[in-house]
């Protein structure tokens, strides 16, 4: 059963959750133990008659709570492959795609070079060609 659990991705608002209970309740140190830590989980419980456990949890919480998302998988759930959106959404690149757009940036280059685009404009319609790859 535990084996199970443990094998489970980690949810990065369960741990922020169980920081949280680490702070306001005696018994601190559950999310170290949820996120496999089961070393420092431990010594948060030997320390719970001190309050370095909570202020512990308080800073795990913060931590938890600004860790990007990504980082945190990357972190607590390594075995696990990290999906975002932009990797299964954006199709694959297309070599006459990659041409066209190619083409596209010299002729953008050109036309500022030529006064006809600002430096801004140049950028902005830059950025446009590239985020289609």
């Amino acid at each position: 059963m535990f084996e199970k659990l443990w094998k489970q991705p980690k949810n990065q608002k369960v741990a922020i959750l169980l920081a949280l209970l680490g702070v306001i309740t005696p018994i601190a140190g559950l999310q170290k133990f949820y996120l496999r830590q089961p070393r420092w989980g431990l010594l948060y419980l030997l320390l719970f008659a001190t309050p370095i456990p909570h202020i512990a949890s308080v800073i795990d919480l913060f931590w938890y709570f600004f860790l990007d998302q990504e980082k945190f998988q990357h972190r607590f759930n390594p075995e696990f492959p990290v999906t975002t959106d932009e990797t299964t959404s954006q199709p694959s690149a297309n070599p006459e795609n990659i041409d066209l757009i190619a083409q596209g940036l010299r002729q953008l280059e050109q036309l500022r070079q030529e006064g006809l685009l600002t430096e801004y404009e140049f950028e902005q319609k830059r950025r446009q060609l590239l985020n289609q790859i």
